[in-house]
């Protein structure tokens, strides 16, 4: 099993292969994984850093990415108690690091904030580690 993050995720629907290139693990994360998906990308769009079609391709993949959502007991919780042991004001990220911590899986991410200040909770893996 392993945790994917919205950049992950946000990669791998902007690309040819999509999520098949992260093998055959179990994709899990939290609910917010897609919202963050779906933001970014629209605002990728609206800048005009990506074209309609493309975006539209992407929404259509994070549509029907093969991630499941998860939502163990005591996750808000959790990802709250890691943003204060990390200084961090928000949850968001902290969610994600909750998430592979409450499961007891990795962490996949390709931000480097996130793995550098998350490895100190869970393994944090980038892509290449795969």
């Amino acid at each position: 099993m392993l945790v994917v993050d919205a950049a992950v995720v946000i990669t791998a629907c902007l690309s040819q292969t999509g999520l098949k290139a992260l093998g055959r693990e179990e994709l899990v994360a939290p609910h917010l994984m897609w919202s963050e998906a779906s933001s970014v990308m629209h605002e990728l769009r609206w800048r005009k850093e990506i074209s309609g079609e493309l975006a539209t391709i992407a929404l259509d993949r994070l549509a029907a990415a093969e991630v499941s959502p998860r939502r163990p007991k005591g996750l808000i919780e959790e990802a709250w108690r890691i943003a204060d042991r990390l200084g961090w004001a928000k949850t968001y990220d902290a969610e994600y690091l909750a998430l592979a911590r409450l499961l007891r899986c990795r962490l996949l991410t390709t931000d480097a904030k996130l793995k550098a200040s998350g490895s100190a909770i869970v393994k944090v893996i980038g892509p290449a580690d795969l």
